[in-house]
Protein backbone atom coordinates (compact mmCIF):
# COMPACT_ATOMS: atom_id res chain seq x y z
CA UNK A 1 0.00 0.00 0.00
CA UNK A 2 1.25 3.57 -0.84
CA UNK A 3 2.17 5.65 1.78
CA UNK A 4 2.29 9.37 1.12
CA UNK A 5 2.03 12.81 3.41
CA UNK A 6 0.16 16.28 3.43
CA UNK A 7 -0.84 18.39 5.82
CA UNK A 8 -4.68 18.78 5.20
CA UNK A 9 -7.16 16.18 4.19
CA UNK A 10 -10.14 17.00 2.78
CA UNK A 11 -12.62 14.18 1.70
CA UNK A 12 -15.24 15.60 -1.20
CA UNK A 13 -14.89 16.93 -4.84
CA UNK A 14 -17.99 18.90 -4.51
CA UNK A 15 -18.24 22.93 -4.38
CA UNK A 16 -18.13 22.73 0.06
CA UNK A 17 -14.58 20.25 -0.75
CA UNK A 18 -13.31 22.32 -3.23
CA UNK A 19 -14.06 25.79 -1.34
CA UNK A 20 -12.35 23.89 2.00
CA UNK A 21 -9.18 22.70 0.17
CA UNK A 22 -8.94 26.40 -1.35
CA UNK A 23 -9.27 27.90 2.62
CA UNK A 24 -6.01 25.67 3.76
CA UNK A 25 -4.37 25.83 0.90
CA UNK A 26 -4.40 29.50 0.63
CA UNK A 27 -3.08 29.51 4.10
CA UNK A 28 0.02 27.89 2.99
CA UNK A 29 -0.60 23.80 3.89
CA UNK A 30 0.07 20.72 1.44
CA UNK A 31 -3.83 19.83 0.48
CA UNK A 32 -4.76 16.49 -0.49
CA UNK A 33 -8.19 16.07 -1.89
CA UNK A 34 -10.04 12.78 -2.05
CA UNK A 35 -13.65 12.30 -4.15
CA UNK A 36 -14.96 8.83 -4.65
CA UNK A 37 -16.14 9.33 -7.78
CA UNK A 38 -13.68 10.67 -11.40
CA UNK A 39 -15.44 13.55 -10.88
CA UNK A 40 -18.19 15.31 -7.95
CA UNK A 41 -21.58 14.22 -9.68
CA UNK A 42 -23.74 15.10 -6.99
CA UNK A 43 -25.93 18.29 -5.80
CA UNK A 44 -22.68 20.46 -6.73
CA UNK A 45 -23.28 20.34 -10.69
CA UNK A 46 -27.81 19.93 -10.52
CA UNK A 47 -27.99 23.66 -9.35
CA UNK A 48 -28.71 27.11 -10.70
CA UNK A 49 -25.05 28.06 -10.27
CA UNK A 50 -26.41 30.95 -8.19
CA UNK A 51 -24.72 32.66 -5.24
CA UNK A 52 -27.32 33.51 -3.93
CA UNK A 53 -26.75 36.50 -0.92
CA UNK A 54 -30.32 37.87 -0.64
CA UNK A 55 -31.72 34.38 0.61
CA UNK A 56 -29.57 34.74 3.45
CA UNK A 57 -30.80 35.82 6.74
CA UNK A 58 -29.44 39.27 7.89
CA UNK A 59 -26.74 38.69 10.34
CA UNK A 60 -23.64 36.06 10.76
CA UNK A 61 -25.19 34.17 7.41
CA UNK A 62 -25.46 37.22 5.04
CA UNK A 63 -21.61 38.21 6.26
CA UNK A 64 -20.52 34.90 5.19
CA UNK A 65 -22.64 34.66 2.10
CA UNK A 66 -21.27 38.20 0.77
CA UNK A 67 -17.86 37.37 1.97
CA UNK A 68 -18.44 33.87 -0.02
CA UNK A 69 -19.50 35.83 -2.92
CA UNK A 70 -16.09 37.41 -2.72
CA UNK A 71 -14.12 34.85 -2.49
CA UNK A 72 -15.77 33.30 -5.61
CA UNK A 73 -15.53 36.49 -7.66
CA UNK A 74 -11.47 36.39 -6.44
CA UNK A 75 -11.15 32.24 -7.45
CA UNK A 76 -13.28 32.70 -10.78
CA UNK A 77 -11.52 35.94 -12.12
CA UNK A 78 -8.07 34.15 -11.48
CA UNK A 79 -8.60 30.45 -12.89
CA UNK A 80 -10.39 32.39 -15.96
CA UNK A 81 -13.66 30.52 -15.45
CA UNK A 82 -16.64 32.66 -17.03
CA UNK A 83 -19.30 34.14 -14.46
CA UNK A 84 -22.50 36.31 -15.35
CA UNK A 85 -22.12 39.11 -12.34
CA UNK A 86 -25.68 40.56 -12.69
CA UNK A 87 -27.34 40.73 -9.80
CA UNK A 88 -31.47 39.60 -9.18
CA UNK A 89 -34.60 40.73 -10.18
CA UNK A 90 -37.55 39.25 -7.67
CA UNK A 91 -40.98 39.75 -9.52
CA UNK A 92 -44.15 40.75 -8.54
CA UNK A 93 -47.25 40.68 -10.38
CA UNK A 94 -49.41 40.34 -7.16
CA UNK A 95 -50.37 42.89 -4.93
CA UNK A 96 -49.28 40.94 -2.09
CA UNK A 97 -45.71 40.06 -3.86
CA UNK A 98 -45.19 44.14 -4.58
CA UNK A 99 -45.89 44.57 -0.71
CA UNK A 100 -43.15 41.74 0.17
CA UNK A 101 -41.00 43.18 -2.37
CA UNK A 102 -41.51 46.94 -1.51
CA UNK A 103 -41.40 46.36 2.14
CA UNK A 104 -37.80 44.16 1.65
CA UNK A 105 -36.62 46.91 -0.25
CA UNK A 106 -37.26 49.77 2.64
CA UNK A 107 -36.02 47.14 5.21
CA UNK A 108 -32.94 45.27 4.18
CA UNK A 109 -30.14 47.84 3.75
CA UNK A 110 -30.55 48.82 7.28
CA UNK A 111 -29.02 45.42 7.85
CA UNK A 112 -26.63 45.15 4.84
CA UNK A 113 -28.78 43.60 1.78
CA UNK A 114 -27.92 46.03 -1.10
CA UNK A 115 -31.18 46.01 -2.87
CA UNK A 116 -33.91 48.24 -3.74
CA UNK A 117 -37.44 48.65 -5.54
CA UNK A 118 -37.92 49.28 -9.22
CA UNK A 119 -40.99 50.17 -11.22
CA UNK A 120 -42.00 48.12 -13.88
CA UNK A 121 -39.97 50.21 -16.19
CA UNK A 122 -36.84 49.96 -14.71
CA UNK A 123 -37.15 46.23 -13.71
CA UNK A 124 -37.96 46.13 -17.45
CA UNK A 125 -34.67 48.10 -18.28
CA UNK A 126 -33.05 45.39 -16.61
CA UNK A 127 -34.39 42.17 -18.50
CA UNK A 128 -36.30 42.55 -21.56
CA UNK A 129 -37.29 39.03 -21.02
CA UNK A 130 -39.87 39.46 -18.08
CA UNK A 131 -43.72 39.44 -18.49
CA UNK A 132 -44.40 43.32 -18.83
CA UNK A 133 -47.99 42.58 -18.11
CA UNK A 134 -49.41 42.94 -15.04
CA UNK A 135 -45.90 43.38 -13.70
CA UNK A 136 -46.10 45.71 -10.18
CA UNK A 137 -42.27 46.08 -10.01
CA UNK A 138 -39.51 44.42 -9.16
CA UNK A 139 -36.89 43.72 -6.01
CA UNK A 140 -33.54 44.34 -7.38
CA UNK A 141 -30.22 43.10 -5.51
CA UNK A 142 -26.61 43.76 -6.94
CA UNK A 143 -25.13 41.03 -5.17
CA UNK A 144 -25.92 37.77 -7.06
CA UNK A 145 -23.31 36.21 -9.48
CA UNK A 146 -24.22 33.12 -11.60
CA UNK A 147 -21.69 30.26 -12.78
CA UNK A 148 -22.19 26.88 -14.87
CA UNK A 149 -22.00 24.26 -11.51
CA UNK A 150 -21.02 21.93 -14.08
CA UNK A 151 -17.87 23.92 -15.63
CA UNK A 152 -16.75 25.03 -12.23
CA UNK A 153 -16.60 21.32 -10.55
CA UNK A 154 -15.06 20.12 -13.74
CA UNK A 155 -12.73 22.84 -13.97
CA UNK A 156 -11.80 24.19 -10.75
CA UNK A 157 -9.87 21.11 -9.26
CA UNK A 158 -7.11 21.42 -12.12
CA UNK A 159 -6.98 25.38 -11.20
CA UNK A 160 -6.21 24.33 -7.59
CA UNK A 161 -3.73 21.64 -8.45
CA UNK A 162 -1.63 24.38 -10.73
CA UNK A 163 -2.08 27.31 -8.69
CA UNK A 164 -2.07 26.06 -5.22
CA UNK A 165 -0.29 22.46 -5.40
CA UNK A 166 -3.65 20.60 -4.38
CA UNK A 167 -3.15 16.82 -4.91
CA UNK A 168 -6.30 15.90 -6.33
CA UNK A 169 -6.84 11.88 -5.41
CA UNK A 170 -10.25 10.93 -7.46
CA UNK A 171 -11.79 7.35 -7.38
CA UNK A 172 -10.09 6.97 -4.66
CA UNK A 173 -12.99 6.53 -1.21
CA UNK A 174 -11.89 7.34 2.03
CA UNK A 175 -12.71 4.22 3.98
CA UNK A 176 -11.25 5.42 7.39
CA UNK A 177 -9.84 8.39 9.29
CA UNK A 178 -7.60 7.77 12.59
CA UNK A 179 -5.26 10.87 12.77
CA UNK A 180 -2.92 11.13 11.43
CA UNK A 181 -3.85 8.21 8.95
CA UNK A 182 -6.22 8.51 6.28
CA UNK A 183 -7.33 5.27 3.84
CA UNK A 184 -8.09 4.71 0.86
CA UNK A 185 -8.61 1.54 -0.70
CA UNK A 186 -4.90 0.88 -2.35
CA UNK A 187 -3.16 4.27 0.06
CA UNK A 188 -2.16 5.90 3.08
CA UNK A 189 -1.71 9.09 4.18
CA UNK A 190 -0.37 11.05 7.14
CA UNK A 191 -1.77 14.42 7.58
CA UNK A 192 -2.47 16.89 10.42
CA UNK A 193 -5.80 17.83 9.90
CA UNK A 194 -9.11 16.28 7.94
CA UNK A 195 -11.98 17.68 6.62
CA UNK A 196 -15.15 15.49 5.60
CA UNK A 197 -17.33 17.48 3.41
CA UNK A 198 -19.39 14.40 1.97
CA UNK A 199 -22.41 16.17 0.87
CA UNK A 200 -25.54 14.15 1.89
CA UNK A 201 -23.13 10.63 1.74
CA UNK A 202 -23.86 9.70 5.57
CA UNK A 203 -23.21 6.30 5.44
CA UNK A 204 -19.28 5.77 4.61
CA UNK A 205 -17.58 8.12 7.40
CA UNK A 206 -18.78 8.61 11.23
CA UNK A 207 -22.94 7.19 10.24
CA UNK A 208 -23.28 7.35 14.10
CA UNK A 209 -23.19 10.86 13.84
CA UNK A 210 -25.26 11.77 11.21
CA UNK A 211 -27.84 9.00 12.67
CA UNK A 212 -28.06 11.41 15.35
CA UNK A 213 -27.73 14.45 13.80
CA UNK A 214 -31.15 14.82 12.39
CA UNK A 215 -29.89 15.99 8.85
CA UNK A 216 -32.31 14.57 6.16
CA UNK A 217 -32.05 14.68 2.24
CA UNK A 218 -33.68 16.60 -0.17
CA UNK A 219 -34.81 15.95 -3.47
CA UNK A 220 -35.28 19.00 -5.86
CA UNK A 221 -36.48 18.21 -9.89
CA UNK A 222 -34.66 20.63 -11.88
CA UNK A 223 -34.33 21.35 -16.14
CA UNK A 224 -32.46 23.35 -18.37
CA UNK A 225 -33.15 24.51 -22.24
CA UNK A 226 -31.67 24.20 -25.99
CA UNK A 227 -29.58 27.54 -26.02
CA UNK A 228 -31.17 30.67 -26.61
CA UNK A 229 -30.24 32.41 -30.02
CA UNK A 230 -27.35 34.41 -30.19
CA UNK A 231 -27.46 37.50 -28.78
CA UNK A 232 -30.06 37.21 -26.54
CA UNK A 233 -29.72 37.37 -22.47
CA UNK A 234 -31.87 37.24 -19.24
CA UNK A 235 -29.84 39.83 -17.42
CA UNK A 236 -30.31 39.67 -14.21
CA UNK A 237 -30.99 35.62 -12.07
CA UNK A 238 -34.90 35.65 -11.86
CA UNK A 239 -37.05 34.68 -9.22
CA UNK A 240 -41.05 35.11 -9.24
CA UNK A 241 -43.07 35.62 -6.44
CA UNK A 242 -43.12 32.38 -4.94
CA UNK A 243 -39.66 32.63 -3.74
CA UNK A 244 -40.48 35.72 -1.90
CA UNK A 245 -41.79 32.40 0.67
CA UNK A 246 -38.96 30.23 0.21
CA UNK A 247 -35.76 31.94 1.62
CA UNK A 248 -35.40 33.00 5.39
CA UNK A 249 -34.24 36.73 4.08
CA UNK A 250 -37.56 37.33 3.35
CA UNK A 251 -39.14 36.51 6.97
CA UNK A 252 -38.28 40.04 8.36
CA UNK A 253 -40.93 41.03 6.18
CA UNK A 254 -44.67 41.21 8.17
CA UNK A 255 -46.72 41.30 4.71
CA UNK A 256 -44.90 37.42 3.95
CA UNK A 257 -47.61 36.17 6.59
CA UNK A 258 -50.57 37.31 3.60
CA UNK A 259 -48.46 36.05 0.85
CA UNK A 260 -47.82 33.01 2.33
CA UNK A 261 -51.83 32.42 3.06
CA UNK A 262 -53.30 33.43 -0.44
CA UNK A 263 -50.03 30.68 -1.98
CA UNK A 264 -51.44 27.87 0.53
CA UNK A 265 -55.20 28.72 -0.39
CA UNK A 266 -55.24 29.75 -4.03
CA UNK A 267 -52.09 26.91 -5.39
CA UNK A 268 -51.69 24.40 -2.56
CA UNK A 269 -49.85 22.28 -5.39
CA UNK A 270 -47.04 24.53 -4.76
CA UNK A 271 -46.42 24.03 -1.17
CA UNK A 272 -47.35 20.05 -1.31
CA UNK A 273 -44.09 19.82 -3.65
CA UNK A 274 -42.10 22.95 -2.17
CA UNK A 275 -42.40 24.76 -5.62
CA UNK A 276 -40.93 28.24 -5.85
CA UNK A 277 -39.64 29.45 -9.58
CA UNK A 278 -36.21 30.73 -10.31
CA UNK A 279 -33.90 31.30 -13.98
CA UNK A 280 -30.51 31.55 -14.57
CA UNK A 281 -28.37 31.88 -17.52
CA UNK A 282 -25.18 29.09 -18.63
CA UNK A 283 -22.35 30.86 -20.53
CA UNK A 284 -23.61 28.88 -23.27
CA UNK A 285 -27.17 31.01 -23.02
CA UNK A 286 -28.75 27.64 -22.00
CA UNK A 287 -31.32 28.50 -19.05
CA UNK A 288 -31.88 26.45 -16.20
CA UNK A 289 -34.75 26.20 -14.18
CA UNK A 290 -36.23 25.17 -11.31
CA UNK A 291 -37.23 23.97 -8.58
CA UNK A 292 -39.02 21.79 -5.75
CA UNK A 293 -38.24 19.81 -2.68
CA UNK A 294 -39.76 16.32 -1.33
CA UNK A 295 -37.62 15.71 2.01
CA UNK A 296 -37.17 12.36 3.59
CA UNK A 297 -34.05 9.89 3.58
CA UNK A 298 -35.39 7.73 0.96
CA UNK A 299 -35.30 9.15 -2.23
CA UNK A 300 -37.56 8.59 -5.42
CA UNK A 301 -35.09 7.97 -7.92
CA UNK A 302 -38.24 8.86 -10.47
CA UNK A 303 -39.47 12.54 -11.22
CA UNK A 304 -42.91 13.64 -11.41
CA UNK A 305 -44.07 14.98 -14.49
CA UNK A 306 -45.91 16.92 -12.33
CA UNK A 307 -43.98 19.40 -10.85
CA UNK A 308 -41.95 19.98 -14.03
CA UNK A 309 -45.13 21.00 -15.38
CA UNK A 310 -45.89 23.24 -12.87
CA UNK A 311 -42.87 24.58 -12.97
CA UNK A 312 -42.99 25.25 -16.29
CA UNK A 313 -46.20 26.82 -16.15
CA UNK A 314 -45.18 29.30 -13.42
CA UNK A 315 -42.01 30.69 -15.24
CA UNK A 316 -44.52 31.32 -18.01
CA UNK A 317 -46.11 33.99 -15.76
CA UNK A 318 -43.08 35.93 -15.50
CA UNK A 319 -40.47 35.02 -18.19
CA UNK A 320 -40.67 35.23 -21.73
CA UNK A 321 -38.51 32.93 -23.60
CA UNK A 322 -37.32 33.01 -27.02
CA UNK A 323 -37.07 29.08 -27.26
CA UNK A 324 -38.52 27.13 -24.63
CA UNK A 325 -37.34 23.61 -25.20
CA UNK A 326 -35.94 21.62 -23.06
CA UNK A 327 -32.83 19.90 -23.25
CA UNK A 328 -32.07 18.02 -19.96
CA UNK A 329 -34.46 17.21 -16.62
CA UNK A 330 -32.52 16.14 -13.65
CA UNK A 331 -33.20 15.74 -10.09
CA UNK A 332 -30.32 16.79 -7.58
CA UNK A 333 -30.37 15.84 -3.97
CA UNK A 334 -28.44 17.36 -0.33
CA UNK A 335 -28.71 17.42 2.97
CA UNK A 336 -30.06 19.67 5.28
CA UNK A 337 -30.88 20.12 8.97
CA UNK A 338 -34.38 21.44 9.81
CA UNK A 339 -33.19 24.46 11.97
CA UNK A 340 -29.42 24.75 10.99
CA UNK A 341 -27.98 26.54 8.46
CA UNK A 342 -25.06 24.10 8.12
CA UNK A 343 -23.63 21.27 10.04
CA UNK A 344 -20.34 21.08 11.19
CA UNK A 345 -18.74 19.14 14.14
CA UNK A 346 -15.48 17.17 15.19
CA UNK A 347 -16.01 13.45 15.71
CA UNK A 348 -12.43 13.21 16.96
CA UNK A 349 -9.53 15.23 17.27
CA UNK A 350 -8.10 16.94 14.59
CA UNK A 351 -11.02 16.03 12.08
CA UNK A 352 -14.16 18.49 10.90
CA UNK A 353 -17.10 17.26 9.23
CA UNK A 354 -18.68 19.97 7.29
CA UNK A 355 -22.12 19.23 5.65
CA UNK A 356 -26.01 19.74 4.85
CA UNK A 357 -25.99 23.33 3.84
CA UNK A 358 -29.41 23.05 2.92
CA UNK A 359 -29.36 24.32 -0.78
CA UNK A 360 -26.92 26.83 0.08
CA UNK A 361 -24.32 24.76 -0.92
CA UNK A 362 -22.76 27.44 -3.83
CA UNK A 363 -23.77 30.61 -1.81
CA UNK A 364 -21.35 29.81 1.49
CA UNK A 365 -19.12 27.01 0.02
CA UNK A 366 -16.23 29.79 0.05
CA UNK A 367 -17.64 31.67 3.31
CA UNK A 368 -17.62 28.78 4.99
CA UNK A 369 -14.51 27.63 3.92
CA UNK A 370 -12.46 30.32 5.47
CA UNK A 371 -14.63 30.42 8.11
CA UNK A 372 -13.86 26.75 9.04
CA UNK A 373 -9.89 27.52 8.88
CA UNK A 374 -10.12 30.06 10.74
CA UNK A 375 -11.64 28.01 13.44
CA UNK A 376 -8.78 24.97 12.83
CA UNK A 377 -5.80 28.03 12.39
CA UNK A 378 -7.07 28.96 16.19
Amino acid sequence: MTERSADVAVVGGGIVGLAHAYAAASAGKRVVLFERNARASGASVRNFGLIWPIGQPAGPRLEMALESAGIWREVLTQSGLPFLDTGSLHLAHRDDERAVAQEFAERGPAVGYRCSWLTPAEALSKSPALVSSGLQGALWSETELTVDPRQVIATLPDWLAARHGVDLRYGHTVRGIDLPIVRTLDETWQVEQAMVCSGDDFETLYPEHFLESGIVRCKLQMMRTVPQPDGWQLGPALAGGLTLRFYPSFQLCSTLAALSRRVGTESPQFDKWGIHVMASQTPELEITIGDSHEYGNEVDIFNREEIDGLIIGYLRSFLKLPVETIAQRWYGVYAKHPDQPFVRFEPSPGVTVVTALGGAGMTLSFGLGADTWRRIGK
